[in-house]
């Protein structure tokens, strides 16, 4: 009596099943020989779906809800067994718990760049990445499409497949967006909307309902981003001149910091004092525009009368024009004009005895043997004597 209570205790009551994960796509209910008691109670969650499966072939599903398992509630699964007028404890049979809630958080990536044509910058190769959602829609058909007989099957099983079919289908549908890619990443939303569409019908051949594709971001090629900061930085400053100048302000200053030489660093030197004289010469010339102007004489008011500051003295004429070579500590440095020259000799970087050489001269000379250079020397006071 004892050994038959026991064989009884091994014959299932409750068939249901509890999870505790969160990445469980179907779950094989364990029993030993797949025996199951008749009228067994089966308890199928929400959330959940049960089905039987007879020798391999998927028999009957069901929904959320209690069953007591009888010939009645598993019509299928009679049939195949010929059940004609009930059937005697045990029976046999596989169940698989599928779970049909919403699985969210997969990650997909476009698997290599995508070509793209731009209006603005040709050919352009983007690539993309987000997430997606998906839930399990018909259980039958994705037990027999994909999971067949594994007994506990979870996300990452499937992901790769899942996201490789994304990632192949968003490098087509980005060039038929026609958005200069310098807008995409504002379109992303409806990037995602596209993309859902054209996948879900390939996931419903799973049995699977793509609930959500999200595109996170997109990646540009770096000159392209090089390009877009750079056009930014041009309309922000609004001035080509202005801007032209900023550019040779940055230039000056890895100049200044390369380590390659007194060589490069006399060119730094040289272009920083050359653009202070083109910015003064700018500044002057703004002066003379305004001198030149009818009915504006500086140092009188617009009535005639003398304003409260004198007119200013006459400056010095203006400097020549020069192109020279410099000799600074053995090196070539050059070529300087005369502003960044006239800059250099009230340094001491340049005096007489210094060598320079400008395009036609036959070889080096001394500086002061060049009577182009006379005018930037004169400018300059001679040395304090001696007290």
């Amino acid at each position: 009596m004892a050994l038959w209570d026991k064989l009884k205790a091994e014959l299932i009551d409750i068939v249901q099943w509890l999870d505790d994960t969160n990445d469980t796509l179907i779950y094989r209910f364990p029993r030993y020989n797949n025996e199951i008691k008749n009228g067994a109670k089966l308890v199928v969650r929400e959330g959940q779906a049960a089905v039987f499966i007879n020798e391999g072939q998927i028999a009957d599903v069901f929904k959320p809800g209690t069953y007591d398992l009888t010939t009645q509630n598993l019509p299928i699964l009679a049939t195949l067994k010929g059940w004609k007028y009930g059937f005697e404890s045990p029976f046999k049979a596989e169940v698989y718990f599928v779970s049909t809630r919403q699985f969210t958080n997969l990650k997909w990536g476009t698997p290599g760049p995508c070509t793209m044509r731009d209006p603005e910058f040709g050919a352009v190769r983007v690539t993309a990445f987000g997430i997606y959602s998906i839930k399990i829609k018909d259980p039958a058909v994705f037990i027999r499409e994909i999971a067949g007989t594994d007994g506990e099957f979870n996300t990452d099983e499937i992901q790769d497949n899942l996201k490789g079919k994304i990632g192949m289908r968003i490098k087509e549908v980005m060039p038929e967006l026609q958005i200069p890619v310098i807008d995409l990443e504002s379109k992303v939303f409806t990037m995602g909307e596209m993309l859902k569409e054209r996948i879900a019908p390939a996931f419903e051949g799973l049995g699977i309902a793509l609930t959500e594709v999200q595109v996170q971001d997109v990646g540009l090629p770096e000159e392209v981003e090089r390009a877009i900061d750079k056009a930014g930085a041009m309309r922000a400053i609004g001035n080509m001149q202005m801007y032209t100048q900023y550019e040779t302000a940055n230039s000056i200053n890895d100049a200044a910091n390369n380590p390659g030489g007194l060589a490069a660093a006399g060119v730094g030197i040289g272009m920083g004092f050359g653009m202070g004289g083109q910015m003064g010469n700018a500044m002057g010339g703004a002066f003379t525009n305004m001198v030149q102007q009818p009915g504006i004489t500086p140092g009188f008011s617009g009535t005639g009368q003398s304003a409260s500051q004198p007119p200013p003295m006459p400056g010095p004429p203006p400097l020549p024009q020069l192109n020279l070579f410099v000799a600074m500590n053995g090196q070539q440095a050059g070529p300087f004009e005369a502003p960044a020259l006239q800059q250099m000799v009230m340094s001491g970087q340049l005096t007489r005895e210094t060598l320079v050489w400008k395009q036609g001269m036959a070889s080096w000379a001394a500086a002061g043997t060049l009577a182009e250079l006379a005018p930037v020397f004169g400018a300059v006071p001679p040395p304090m004597p001696p007290a």
